[in-house]
């Protein structure tokens, strides 16, 4: 008979903002369904605003009532990292459960962790999102090594992850799919959902959605649409620019696509996606590189298709022809994409069988999985 864990999230939480917070405060609330003790140890400073490109790392939103998350640790204070992990190995939960996904947070984290592990009772697990970062520095592979050898046991998300993950550990790995971000609530009437953000329902959108980075595509994308572009059809870009807007701005100008782009560059708050992906007939992610993706996942939740390129493990989560189409990463691979996914009732299908296909994306899988890898550690 499995006993009443306690556990430790180390990792982004309330007041921090973004799909890495939600999965981590998701993750929890599953736990302490099932009796568990949670505990949530966040950040004091998560980034230094010279290393943040965005406008805010943080919401104003009030902390969730039903979560203990305590602010705790600071990348860049060492005093910090050993703070926090003689406290877990002192309290000696069963679990301390850590997202990594750029190895910025190798030095905390991995502090923390062997920290943690002295009192010989402990098992780090971490739900790992990426090994080799998108954008790469000379740190990476040594902040990797000192992070990934302190933790026990990992959860990946894809085959491309965990083939990089055992140049640097031969922990042991299971995999469970990047679950369906249910959080943000159900689709609404696209006619609502147009006239909420300020869009013409007579017009046809398809969508990229998300950070805007370079290794996203979105110039990729930008001359697709100049090849693709029809009347009666816009693109919608929601997001806001983590890379330099000048030159996308510059890139519209030049392709004459300014009547053909409706550009929502800001940051889109939790309470407002459900409507951007009501009003989406699709949404394309042209990335040149990935891993997996958790905008996908919102698809899944609103039966929005999408378009995805063949990179890292994007394909193992959209089968092609089914809920979307996998293309090239190239300006005639997206384009084609597009014009596919426009034809005949190809849309309509493709929503119906999203209702079957997100049956796979559970929080509750996710969390079996964390609980198996667990009960296989210490036996």
């Amino acid at each position: 008979m499995k006993r009443r864990l306690k556990i430790a999230v180390v990792g982004p939480a309330h007041p921090y903002r973004g799909g890495l917070a939600s999965i981590m405060e998701t993750m929890a609330r599953e736990f302490q369904s099932r009796g568990y003790d949670v505990d949530i140890l966040t950040f004091t400073l998560q980034y230094p605003s010279l290393l943040f490109p965005g406008k805010s790392q943080t919401v104003d939103t009030p902390a969730p009532k039903d979560l203990r998350i305590r602010r705790r640790l600071s990348t860049i204070n060492p005093l910090s990292w050993w703070s926090v992990g003689r406290e877990l190995r002192k309290a000696e939960p069963d679990i301390v459960l850590m997202k990594y996904w750029t190895p910025f947070m190798a030095p905390a984290f991995g502090t923390v962790a062997r920290l943690a592990r002295k009192n010989r009772k402990t098992k780090v697990i971490c739900q790992i999102d990426n090994v080799e970062p998108h954008e790469h520095h000379i740190v990476d592979k040594p902040f990797n090594r000192y992070y990934l050898r302190s933790v026990d046991g990992f959860i990946y998300m894809s085959e491309q992850v965990h083939g990089e993950l055992k140049a640097y550990t031969s922990a042991s790995a299971h995999f469970s799919p990047h679950p369906m971000f249910e959080h943000f609530g159900e689709r609404v009437e696209r006619e609502e959902a147009c006239q909420k953000l300020g869009l013409d329902p007579k017009v046809r959108y398809a969508m990229f959605f998300g950070l805007i980075r370079d290794y996203k595509g979105l110039d990729t994308l930008l001359d697709a649409w100049q090849k693709f572009r029809r009347e009666g059809h816009k693109l919608l870009i929601a997001g806001e620019f983590y890379a330099s807007q000048d030159k996308y701005m510059a890139q519209i100008e030049r392709l004459g696509l300014q009547d053909d782009i409706v550009l929502h560059d800001f940051f889109v708050a939790d309470s407002d996606v459900r409507y951007y992906f009501s009003a989406a007939d699709c949404v394309v992610l042209p990335y040149k590189t990935a891993t997996q993706s958790g905008v996908t996942q919102i698809c899944y939740n609103f039966c929005t298709p999408v378009i995805v390129t063949r990179v890292g493990g994007l394909a193992e989560i959209v089968p092609d022809g089914k809920v979307g189409f996998v293309c090239d990463p190239s300006v005639e691979g997206v384009r084609n994409a597009i014009e596919r996914i426009y034809e005949g009732d190809t849309l309509e299908r493709f929503q119906e069988n999203m209702l079957e296909e997100r049956k796979r994306f559970s929080w509750q899988a996710m969390c079996d999985a964390i609980e198996e890898l667990y009960y296989e550690l210490i036996k």
